[in-house]
């Protein structure tokens, strides 16, 4: 693939030939003069090039002589770039910089993705992105300090640093349904790109809802719910998709990185069970996911009332100290206050104050003011009158007064719990 340039010796005479016979005169400064010398006057820096290779070759680059030829290549490239050359024309000089041994320790790629955003010419990135990949020459950017993990790779983290989230992941499946090879870091990115946009998205459904109990904006009507679940759905696809590629293409020392993305991406979504199935996924590969990542699929799950979730889940509760207990048991609490499923809610405080834990006191008041606002509800009754006696029990509240009215003969009967 890597051949010297070509085109320099034809269009210009070889500064070689006007070295050679100066090779015992000329010291080590006065050769960066004369490559200085070729990237200037008009000249091509091809020629500085062609010096630089016969500097190679007689053993005469020292480390100031290797920094000097990077500067002038790096402007080169930027004068390229400002003067709209076609990428192919970059990507060649790429291509000779590494023929003649000219290596630098940074990514020359990424360099070129960075000037091209920095010079508003996103589109022409890309363009030099499926050059480069076309090609085949990342290679050349290989244990580079730094490097973001390729030319794929470090565009679509270029697009998440200004917050295009979709448009990144976009890119990636761009790049591989175009028939390019993206490296397989780049999928992982546009995985963490899908996370971010689904976490942006329920941000912004979040201050919605808050918009709406507020009343400073109408209920949305089933249209615009559906519009919501279809993007997040589609969010969720793409995020699958990419998963998908990773795992066809790598071996199993990648997959637990991968389940651990789609655990991310699931829980932004409040996807209980399938996030669920994650975290098993994760454990299976060796990788396994902290308590507190437990704690929270075990509230989405709690909150969306999927029964068999939360049992599998709060296997490990038995094992675990009082205040690792008390802290599960805390997040399954909120998640059945946030469903607004408040008789499982009362099960888990009376199950606490069984093991000796005291929940929070908000989280005891609104269980309380949950269930008194559904009192009517068959069971609701029973659990309040329950609820509230465990809670005087224990101190937490003052003994109850029930009232009870018979309308039919017109009586109170009153008693304390």
């Amino acid at each position: 693939m890597c051949t010297s340039p070509v085109t320099m010796r034809t269009k210009w005479a070889k500064g070689s030939d006007v070295l050679e016979e100066m090779n015992e005169i000329l010291s080590a400064r006065e050769l960066q003069l004369v490559l200085v010398y070729f990237a200037q006057e008009g000249r091509d820096s091809w020629c500085a090039l062609e010096v630089f290779e016969w500097l190679k070759k007689e053993n005469r680059v020292d480390k100031e002589t290797m920094e000097l030829m990077v500067s002038i290549m790096c402007t080169w490239v930027k004068k390229l770039i400002e003067e709209k050359s076609m990428v192919e024309n970059v990507v060649d000089l790429l291509v000779d910089m590494d023929c003649v041994g000219l290596k630098t320790n940074f990514s020359m790629i990424e360099k070129v993705i960075s000037l091209y955003w920095e010079a508003g010419e996103k589109d022409v990135a890309v363009l030099f992105v499926k050059e480069v990949l076309r090609r085949e020459i990342s290679c050349l950017d290989v244990d580079k300090e730094g490097n973001k993990g390729g030319p794929a790779g470090y565009l679509a983290w270029k697009m998440m640093e200004e917050g295009n989230y979709t448009n990144a992941a976009k890119l990636v499946l761009h790049l591989q349904e175009s028939g390019l090879k993206p490296e397989i870091y780049s999928y992982l990115i546009a995985m963490t790109a899908v996370v971010k946009e689904l976490n942006e998205f329920a941000k912004a459904l979040r201050k919605l809802k808050g918009f709406t109990k507020s009343w400073l904006i109408a209920q949305l009507d089933p249209q615009n719910v559906q519009l919501i679940e279809n993007y997040q759905e589609d969010l969720l696809t793409t995020g699958l998709h990419i998963a998908n590629c990773v795992m066809s293409e790598t071996g199993p020392s990648l997959h637990g990185v991968v389940h651990e993305r789609l655990l991310a991406m699931y829980i932004c979504a409040g996807r209980g069970s399938e996030a669920e199935q994650q975290l098993w996924q994760m454990k299976r590969t060796g990788k396994e996911a902290s308590a507190d990542l437990y704690d929270i699929v075990l509230a989405i799950c709690a909150s969306r009332n999927e029964t068999s979730s939360v049992k599998r889940l709060l296997t490990r509760v038995d094992v675990m100290s009082s205040l690792r207990r008390k802290k599960t048991l805390s997040w399954l609490l909120k998640g059945y206050i946030k469903g607004g499923h408040f008789k499982n809610a009362a099960e888990t405080v009376i199950k606490m104050l069984g093991s000796g834990l005291y929940p929070e006191f908000l989280d005891r008041a609104a269980v309380l003011q949950g269930l008194s606002r559904r009192i009517q509800l068959p069971g609701n009754t029973d659990t309040y009158l329950t609820l509230c006696k465990r809670l005087s029990d224990v101190g937490l509240i003052s003994p109850s007064l029930v009232y009870v009215h018979v309308r039919k003969h017109k009586l109170w009967i009153i008693k304390m719990l």
